[in-house]
């Protein structure tokens, strides 16, 4: 053995160091023929679509308390998650340090949606009785009912605002592009029919779809739908499914797409426009694709499309008018064609879903939209402009070339749009980019009103109160945000999450004019629950000696009221600002709010915080009945929300 022994090192001696450097061998992954294996009979391409899956789960851990009640699980739909395409190439040994550009991708997120009238939560009766009335067209949606000016805080608190002197409500809200007579369409003969896609989606020989599978009894189901049944689209990597949550078979899709190499990474649906017989639906892809979808006469329509780089190096097409990914997208509020597309390169877009497209080149000074006051501010060159502190206007609404696709065409900066929220009154948009910045601006007026920064990281997601007082923001630095626009403030900031936070929204089941409830969701796997109100938040002493800045004329759009002596006096820092005398700066450039220290800013912990998911959460919505999270590898569940047995019991223990 000894000499054995001697005799190999002798053989193998220099070659020790090399083994032992050798990386271990690749895992082995399934080959192509195992992949498409499972064939049904007859058919000629893979079965690789599965089904959805409804389990009902229950135990403790299913179960969270909050001070109305106990929330419970109802129940948890599995999403079937597809497969990468069999065109696309396999990976053989994935490196996680690999920069190869992959697919964005956004987990499982929904739209939730009624195909009847459906009435507004009673707390919205209350806030609404001071506006001057409301549309039926948008009742679904009770977050788009107010006015951002209403019910604004006095320095008392205990004033209340004459109705007189409010501002009309969304009857006199002005339509966006409204005096462009190119953007007006023109009059269908029949006005109760709506203008349908082109093509058809269950016949097309399209290489971006990949498949569509519609059920046989689509029709019977949505005849016999219940008055409030709801529904919902939802995306999960290159699937989209159209959903019927209030039926008993909601694990059967109504209709579900499966796309080539695009993954759909948000959609919407016109609230204007729908009804029991035409949706009008848009998505968003990784691509840079949109595609407007009629899901009842199952037709679509592709925009921003470019079939030219599919023969490029095996790359997946890009968009025409842009090629980088949809990151959020939503149609224009009151507009029956127009919808605004957030692209990661730092662009909003606005898009006709009847429009051709066409190649697109930033517009000159002087040329379409050069009249138009904003267009001034590409006086010295796009290299000229500082995208963090104005909008540059590469085309506007108001250029006169309207003929064919972008409608317009804002650039805000160099890193990637998140998110973004239309205000209630329609009047604002509020924007979140990975740059950390939250834009507030007058979309109608294409002016950027105002410009806050995160306490550090990008931000991911936003929404707007229901009465349009306060902007959500959450991110990377693991907080929610509060911000109030129309004192051009941070209000507080909320700590709970572990890790970055995905979706914010309120629950207008749990609003007044006063008092707020809103939820939010992370990558920490956790759902919170805040409750909100202006009276219950304090200023911390190292904020007491600090006096209001300088505020830019502009932001008086938002009609702001006078916060001089507002209560807890949160108001921003003019320590950046004394330096910049308001004489000195350019014309139209908005100065960014320096970030507030943790010392200065009111901290609101959570009313609750609870793992509600194995996997990271990216999105939650709250129904009459419940509150619904979804994940990114495509459980979506349904809390039901406490009886009202159990509310009462509970009010006579705390009495």
């Amino acid at each position: 053995m000894l000499r054995a022994s001697r005799v190999s090192s002798q053989l193998f001696g220099n070659q020790v160091p090399l083994l032992r450097s050798v990386l271990p061998p690749p895992p082995r992954y399934p080959s192509a023929n195992a992949y498409n294996a499972a064939l049904g009979p007859g058919h000629t391409t893979p079965m690789i679509e599965t089904n959805n899956i409804l389990t009902n789960p229950s135990g403790p851990e299913y179960q969270f308390l909050v001070g109305e009640g106990l929330y419970t699980l109802k129940e948890d739909l599995h999403l079937a998650t597809p497969p990468p395409h069999p065109s696309e190439a396999p990976v053989i040994n994935p490196n996680p340090l690999a920069t190869n550009p992959q697919p964005a991708t956004a987990g499982s997120r929904l739209t939730l949606f009624h195909l009847d009238v459906r009435p507004l939560p009673p707390a919205f009766y209350k806030v609404a009785s001071r506006s001057m009335g409301l549309h039926q067209s948008i009742e679904e949606h009770p977050n788009e009912s107010k006015t951002s000016s209403e019910l604004r805080e006095t320095s008392s608190e205990a004033a209340r605002i004459n109705p007189s002197e409010l501002p009309l409500d969304l009857s006199n809200a002005p339509a966006f592009g409204e005096g462009t007579a190119l953007l007006t369409p023109p009059n269908p003969k029949d006005a109760n029919k709506r203008r349908k896609p082109k093509n058809s989606v269950t016949k097309s020989n399209s290489s971006f779809i990949s498949r569509v599978i519609v059920h046989e009894t689509l029709n019977k189901r949505l005849q016999d739908r219940p008055a409030d049944g709801l529904f919902a689209f939802a995306n999960v990597n290159r699937a989209f499914q159209w959903l019927e949550l209030s039926s008993p078979l909601k694990a059967e899709y109504l209709t579900k797409i499966l796309f080539t190499k695009a993954h759909c990474l948000c959609h919407d649906v016109n609230t204007l426009t729908k009804s029991t017989s035409h949706i009008d639906v848009i998505m968003g892809f990784s691509t840079g694709e949109i595609i407007w979808w009629e899901p009842i006469s199952q037709r679509y329509t592709r925009l921003n499309k470019n079939v030219g780089n599919e023969a490029s190096g095996g790359l997946p097409p890009q968009g025409i008018i842009n090629g980088t990914p949809v990151s959020e997208i939503k149609w224009i509020p009151g507009s029956e064609h127009l919808f605004l597309a957030a692209h990661m390169d730092g662009s909003l877009v606005v898009y006709d879903k009847e429009k051709e497209d066409a190649i697109f080149s930033a517009e000159e000074e002087g040329g379409g939209g050069g009249a138009h006051a904003p267009g001034e501010q590409q006086a010295n060159g796009t290299s000229a402009i500082n995208h963090s502190s104005r909008i540059q206007i590469n085309k506007s609404v108001h250029s006169k070339n309207q003929k064919t696709n972008p409608v317009a065409v804002w650039k805000l900066s160099n890193q990637r749009i998140n998110a973004f929220a239309f205000s209630p009154d329609h009047r604002h948009l509020a924007v979140v980019s990975e740059d950390g910045s939250l834009r507030i601006i007058d979309y109608l007026k294409e002016e950027l009103l105002d410009l806050f920064y995160s306490y550090y990281g990008g931000l991911i997601c936003v929404c707007w109160s229901p009465d349009g007082k306060y902007v959500l923001t959450g991110g990377q630095d693991d907080l929610i945000s509060i911000w109030c626009p129309s004192e051009s403030a941070l209000i507080a900031r909320c700590q709970g999450h572990h890790s970055w936070v995905t979706s914010v929204a309120f629950d207008p089941w749990r609003c007044d004019d006063k008092n707020y409830r809103f939820g939010s969701v992370g990558e920490d796997c956790r759902i919170c629950l805040w409750d909100f109100s202006v009276g219950m938040l304090h200023r911390p002493k190292a904020a007491s000696v600090r006096q209001r800045g300088s505020i830019s004329s502009r932001r008086a759009t938002l009609q702001r009221a006078d916060t001089t002596n507002t209560v807890g006096g949160r108001l921003r820092s003019d320590s950046n600002l004394s330096a910049t005398p308001e004489a000195d700066r350019e014309d139209n450039a908005i100065v960014p709010h320096p970030v507030e220290p943790r010392a200065r800013t009111a901290m609101l912990p959570p009313v609750l915080s609870k793992t509600v998911d194995d996997d990271p959460l990216c999105w939650l919505g709250f129904t009459e009945d419940a509150i619904l999270t979804s994940c990114k590898s495509g459980h979506v569940r349904t809390w039901n929300r406490p009886s009202d047995a159990s509310s009462q019991l509970d009010e006579k223990d705390d009495s």
